[in-house]
């Protein structure tokens, strides 16, 4: 049977890993950050590092340490750039915005459409604005956007 690698005191360990693990960390984290996923990786693998049963494969289990401290970085980082927020620009009110679309709708299914896709409403509370019941709301948006469909049909055929 094979007798086991010794483990070398930990001084030796880092000097003969420490450049190793830190091109790692540059190439996964860059030059700034990697830095202090060195110091978390050694702090770990100094942690452990008594708990070793033997000294083989001490580079293998070192860059897998850091490699997880990377990937534990990464996963912390917040977004350095503000997210702009893709849709409807709120600055115009909704019947402004589907003004061009539903001008040619009568009043109330042009009402009843912008209530609907413009602001969201729901059918009752649609039929509030109108002074109707849920379903005569349904109706007019239904209606409003069969009217719509169709114009846009005779538009395309046009």
């Amino acid at each position: 049977m094979m007798d086991a690698v010794a483990i070398p005191p930990f001084e030796r360990f880092y000097e003969q890993h420490r450049v190793e693990v830190l091109r790692l960390l540059r190439r996964r984290l860059g030059v700034d950050r990697a830095d202090d996923a060195f110091q978390e990786t050694f702090l770990r693998a100094l942690r452990a590092y008594r708990r070793l049963e033997h000294g083989e494969h001490l580079r293998a289990w070192v860059l897998t340490i850091a490699q997880n401290v990377a990937l534990d970085m990464l996963r912390r980082a917040k977004p350095t750039v503000e997210l702009v927020e893709v849709g409807a620009d709120d600055s115009r009110p909704a019947y402004e915005v589907l003004a061009d679309l539903t001008d040619g709708l009568p009043p109330k299914e042009r009402a009843a459409v912008v209530l609907r896709y413009g602001y969201d409403l729901s059918y009752e509370q649609i039929a509030a604005a109108l002074d109707s019941s849920p379903d005569a709301a349904r109706q007019a948006t239904s209606t409003g956007v069969r009217r719509l469909r169709r114009s846009a049909s005779h538009d395309r055929i046009s």
